[in-house]
């Protein structure tokens, strides 16, 4: 069982290449979901502070 495991994760010497493909493709595809996020609540903050200074200026 532990040389199935030693094997799987040294993927017949092609580990550094296939875990650093790995580990580069959770970043970018949670940067993905994280920065749309980020963008929505700064556009939604600034659309709030708009509204409420038009609503004082009348």
């Amino acid at each position: 069982m532990m040389e199935q495991l030693n094997e799987f994760v040294h993927m017949g010497g092609y580990a550094s290449y296939v875990w650093s493909a790995f580990g580069l493709s959770v970043v970018i595809l949670m940067a993905g979901f994280y920065l749309p996020m980020q963008k929505e609540k700064s556009i939604l903050q600034k659309i709030r502070k708009n509204l409420e200074r038009m609503e004082r200026s009348k």
